[in-house]
């Protein structure tokens, strides 16, 4: 029996943050030891050129992402990590299914549906500013899923849409040209944190509001001592459900410290006191990854190789699909 394929990408746009680490870094990374799956995680490059034209911010991201996932303990020999720009079958496959992606498909889409309200909003034409790769990012991400014939995909539920397409767009080709495609599936883990960020809102680059993930020991503390707090004195019990700092506090702690700190908020621990705490756990728990991101981030060369020898891995399974979608499609050699 084959094994279940997972595939998750990473766009390539800034530097990773504990959101990004508690939501989709750890769970990726614990669901590529489970030997009944076979996992496929990926640098968005690509989709990186959508939402950022500074070709500086984009290099340095797909090196800091690649250092992350690699310090945080990925075993490249059990998963196939790689570039999404290193496979050239990609971009292929994406015009192959562009031709089978139905326009008012694509209309639906939020991210261009969210882009046409705010001009209109705005007062101007409504696709002012749309781009072709914004417009096509689904079919793109189809490609993505397809190449690999990804079983699951691990999604937050603002990117349910995206694979509900790409189930849409592959059946399609399946009825014009035969069985080529699995028919994927988004899986949302609601168990997984979303982490606040330091203003109270989700924690997202687009607020400015991250922490980012390998900050050295005195920022980090510097960035804690940012986080929101309310004006409760010492002493005076306070919410821990409503508090950021308890939320990031549960996301890192085991059951045992986050009763206990549950119960601090109860008997009114100052805000200083429980941020010194929430500091000196998150820095435990990222201290050996970080020397080891620190390392990697000097030796750049080594990432390229452990990146080409993904590559190398994944057109593995590319490379014969492409040839097989080519014949079925009628662009095969005529001998």
């Amino acid at each position: 029996m084959s094994k279940q394929r997972v595939l998750t990408g990473i766009t390539t746009t800034g530097t990773p943050h504990l959101g990004n680490y508690v939501g989709a870094i750890r769970p990726a990374i614990a669901a590529s030891q489970n030997p009944e799956l076979q996992s496929f995680y990926f640098l968005a490059d690509y989709h990186a050129l959508i939402k950022c034209d500074d070709a500086a911010r984009i290099e340095q991201s797909r090196r800091e992402i690649a250092a992350t996932w690699l310090a945080l303990g990925l075993d490249t020999e059990k998963a196939v990590f790689y570039r999404q720009s290193d496979i050239p079958e990609i971009p292929e496959l994406c015009w192959l299914l562009s031709c089978m992606a139905a326009k008012g498909l694509m209309n639906r889409a939020h991210a261009y549906k969210a882009a046409v309200a705010a001009n209109e909003d705005a007062g101007e034409d409504p696709d002012y500013g749309v781009t072709m790769g914004l417009y096509g990012y689904p079919v793109l991400m189809a490609a993505d899923i397809l190449m690999f014939n990804a079983n699951t995909v691990p999604v937050g539920k603002d990117q349910i849409q995206h694979v509900e397409m790409a189930r849409d767009i592959a059946g399609r080709f399946n009825h014009h040209y035969g069985e080529h495609f699995v028919l994927p599936q988004a899986q949302v883990d609601d168990k997984v944190a979303v982490l606040q960020g330091l203003d109270g809102r989700k924690m997202s680059k687009s607020y400015n509001n991250t922490i980012p993930l390998f900050l050295p020991e005195k920022k980090l503390k510097k960035h804690i001592n940012k986080i929101k707090t309310n004006l409760l004195e010492p002493g005076e019990p306070k919410d821990p459900d409503t508090s950021t700092v308890f939320q990031i506090w549960e996301a890192f702690a085991t059951d045992e410290q986050t009763q206990a700190m549950r119960a601090k908020f109860a008997e009114g621990i100052a805000w200083g006191e429980a941020k010194r705490e929430l500091f000196e756990l998150v820095n435990n728990q990222l201290g050996d990854a970080r020397e080891a991101y620190e390392d990697l981030m000097a030796r750049p060369a080594d990432i390229e190789d452990i990146l080409q020898q993904g590559a190398t891995r994944a057109r593995e399974y590319s490379q014969p699909l492409i040839a097989k979608l080519r014949s079925a499609v009628g662009l095969k050699a005529m001998i």
